[in-house]
């Protein structure tokens, strides 16, 4: 569908073959709103029936990343761009190309393109919850001698906010020269995989209405060709899926970045916050006494160095609790999705 409409957005190619910057920097905020919108979708499914819809929150990284591999392989194959460079009738051709007369990526450069469109973001998402999930381990727990590769483990984590700065100063300053047209990409990622951004013409999009919408089977190939065939059209019509219900949700994007903006999260927390539970049922039934009501909910015993968690309001053993919620990511009790960072440590005048 976004294919076919790519010529919406633009009606002719300029005299310049290369884009301005503010028609890829578009496209480059068009493909992040996305996945927030998404994440945020899952997380009130999870929130309302944690049993049900709890896996597609814990896995939420690796569904998006399988979707989104299977949209932007149909994009390139079909139309040489990712979704949202087609969205704005943009195309990729090779640094090396001194025109773009065809659509068509080399192998090497659709496989590039490929892995640093859909599959870098989900390693570097995985990589962010790593580091802090143990930078919250390294805050609760007592340092002990270290091995040679502890202390090599924790000089990567001082550096890496150094290389991320690095990284985008290399992103602005490659912004900043194609500005003022010193370079042909305005992003390291395009540079990376070998292409530039070019506008889509009038024999691009004629060429795609006559690309044909799925594979044709003969009786004279093998089963081996039918079937990697079908298993091809059932990919590109998962990825046409997608791509329709893309298409037809970037309206509501620039509201969902508006949502999601700084100014409005103190709005978007008070309206999203999770409800309070409410109290355990045993408290109603039998009279509570102070050694009763010292229990923890998951050992049964009493309460050692007591530790509430803030999702849910219950109070728990820190061991219980902490090997409970690093394993399963949740409440044990109310179900909520819960991190480390949850924890609270209870400080009493007898502690």
């Amino acid at each position: 569908m976004a294919e076919r409409g790519a010529h919406l957005t633009t009606t002719a190619a300029p005299a310049e073959d290369r884009p301005s910057v503010f028609e890829v920097l578009a496209q480059d905020s068009l493909m992040s709103a996305v996945k927030p919108a998404l994440l945020h979708a899952v997380k009130i499914l999870a929130t309302s029936n944690p049993a049900r819809y709890g896996v597609l929150w814990r896995r939420f990284d690796e569904i998006y990343a399988i979707l989104d591999v299977l949209l932007q392989h149909h994009f390139l194959s079909r139309t040489s761009a990712s979704f949202s460079e087609n969205f704005y009738g943009l195309k990729r051709v090779g640094e090396d190309s001194t025109h773009a007369a065809h659509l068509g990526l080399r192998r090497r450069q659709h496989w590039r393109s490929l892995f640093l469109l859909a599959l870098l973001p989900y390693l570097h998402t995985k990589l962010e919850k790593i580091l802090a999930r143990q930078r919250d381990e390294d805050d609760f727990s007592i340092r002990l001698p270290q091995s040679f590769m502890q202390k090599l483990y924790r000089a990567f984590l001082a550096a890496y906010p150094f290389v991320c700065m690095a990284w985008d100063g290399w992103v602005f300053c490659q912004q900043l020269l194609y500005v003022f047209g010193k370079t042909r990409t305005h992003s390291p990622l395009l540079w990376l995989a070998g292409v530039k951004l070019s506008y889509l013409t009038a024999n691009d999009i004629r060429s795609l209405d006559l690309k044909p919408s799925g594979p044709a089977l003969s009786p004279s190939q093998s089963f081996r060709e039918k079937f990697q065939r079908l298993v091809s059209a059932a990919v590109g019509g998962v990825a046409v899926s997608l791509s329709s219900s893309l298409s037809i949700g970037v309206f509501f994007l620039q509201f969902l970045e508006w949502w999601y903006s700084s100014e409005n999260q103190s709005t978007v927390k008070s309206l999203t916050s999770l409800p309070t539970p409410p109290p355990p049922l045993h408290l109603h039934s039998q009279e509570t006494s102070p050694s009763h009501i010292k229990v923890c909910p998951l050992c049964r015993k009493v309460r050692t160095n007591d530790t509430a968690l803030a999702t849910s309001g219950y109070v728990f053993c820190y061991k219980c609790i902490y090997v409970y919620v690093k394993a399963n990511h949740r409440c044990p009790l109310t179900g909520y999705p819960s991190g480390l960072q949850h924890l609270i440590k209870i400080y009493t005048p007898d502690g």
